[in-house]
């Protein structure tokens, strides 16, 4: 018999990115040929996101896409929209199977019994589970880094998100678990890891210290580097403990979403902007040049002239490496869908577009701050810019850094840590880098 061809399409975040290299995993294993989204193929995976209306409306467009592609094929819709709008995902005519995110660990199983007619229950879970679903990675789809699971769901229920609905309650993975999968990767070559949940800051079978610290001490780990962290968890003790770490990368990404008081409650977000700083202190007292980054959503229900103004005044004093900037999106089924005085997309646009300028200035004058300096950076691939070759890699504190492959001859840097001198900029705003003369 000729093996199913499976083509997929990942959304979403990096929890999503690890669960999709772990389905694909399991269908390597039984079998399954992996083919391009764009070809024909007897399955497609559409493993979706709901984070926003924009997320939703692209994973509708790629299940409809999947079934033009070849309308015998079988297209599974998996994931966070599945969750959330199951009558919708259901009552689409491009969707043949929906899978939860709690049943995505058993993905095979659920196919192969699909082409066998076996009548299935619970393939979607409204309630999901209260323990953590054991997934594994033995390779990733990145060659350097590997993103690393280690809890899922949220307990915060911000006013705007949809995904404490689509990820249910927080659960931790077990450590036990998390440090066998990094030794199995160190010893496939991976030298970075980054761990990741939906709200890592609650992760809970040790703490996130210990487990942070535990990590460091596998032989091969060479960099750690944390996903997105709640600003209360950097007490003076979790920075100067961080900071006695050899892997650790001083790269931060402290969730802020406004610089106002009034509309963090508004949104049901549990600190202030003076904790906020706070912890951003103590990071930059810990560390050398931390790089700091978060998120912002301009224009939530109710957002005056004002309260935009205190958080303009806020990322300024801040002074973040980057900004995600994004427009406030009604999410049906929130709080704050329901909420009065919702802004106009025109306001949004303006307000966004403010920030998006204090950004550019801060992050250019952040990445200024290496020139003539000496940088230790990994090399993840060979690609053109401005119509040159260059190898191309990250910092520790993930700033983008390439060097001209015509001063390297044919070597091939990939998955290697080097380190050099920055000398300048490439016409994109890349740092350019010459090696030190002590790696030939």
């Amino acid at each position: 018999m000729n093996r199913k061809t499976v083509a997929y399409h990942n959304l979403g975040c990096k929890v999503n990115s690890y669960e999709m290299d772990a389905m694909l995993q399991s269908l390597r294993q039984k079998g399954y040929e992996i083919v391009p989204f764009e070809e024909k193929a007897d399955i497609y995976i559409v493993n979706t996101c709901t984070v926003t209306n924009i997320a939703d409306r692209k994973s509708r467009q790629m299940l409809h896409k999947a079934k033009k592609t070849n309308p015998e094929g079988i297209v599974v819709a998996v994931g966070c929209y599945v969750q959330s709008d199951t009558e919708a995902v259901k009552a689409d005519a491009s969707v043949d199977l929906m899978i939860g995110n709690n049943k995505k660990r058993d993905l095979v199983e659920i196919l192969e019994n699909y082409f066998d007619g076996v009548e299935q229950e619970n393939v979607i879970d409204i309630n999901h589970t209260l323990e953590y679903e054991e997934m594994k990675l033995t390779a990733t789809a990145e060659h350097t880094r590997a993103y690393i699971k280690i809890q899922d769901g949220c307990n915060q229920f911000c006013t705007y998100c949809m995904i404490p609905y689509a990820r249910g309650r927080v659960r931790s993975r077990k450590k036990a678990d998390i440090l066998e999968e990094i030794r199995g990767l160190v010893n496939a070559g991976y030298k970075e890891f980054v761990l990741t949940g939906i709200h890592i800051s609650s992760y809970g079978d040790s703490s996130l210290l210990e487990l942070i610290e535990a990590i460091d001490a596998i032989e091969g780990v060479a960099r750690i580097r944390l996903g997105s962290l709640e600003p209360r968890i950097v007490t003076a003790e979790f920075a100067d403990r961080l900071s006695r770490l050899n892997h650790i990368c001083p790269h931060f990404h402290l969730s802020l979403q406004s610089g106002c008081e009034s509309v963090l409650k508004r949104m049901n977000r549990h600190y202030t902007p003076v904790e906020y700083i706070e912890g951003v202190k103590r990071l930059r007292a810990a560390f050398d040049h931390p790089a700091i980054t978060t998120d912002v959503i301009v224009g939530f229900p109710g957002e005056t002239d004002e309260e935009f103004a205190q958080t303009v005044s806020f990322v300024k004093e801040v002074n973040f490496y980057e900004m995600h900037i994004f427009k406030y999106s009604k999410r049906k089924g929130t709080k704050a869908a329901v909420m009065p005085n919702q802004i106009s997309e025109a306001v949004k646009t303006k307000r966004s577009a403010i920030l998006q300028e204090i950004e550019r200035m801060d992050s250019e004058k952040f990445r200024a701050y290496y020139m003539g300096k000496e940088v230790e950076v990994l090399f993840e691939e060979e690609k053109e810019i401005d119509g040159t070759r260059y190898f191309t890699g990250h910092t520790r504190e993930y700033v983008k850094v390439a060097i001209d492959c015509k001063s390297i001859g044919d070597r091939n840097f990939e998955n290697r840590l080097i380190s050099g001198k920055i000398v300048g900029f490439t016409a994109s705003d890349v740092l350019l880098m010459e090696i030190s003369k002590s790696i030939y």
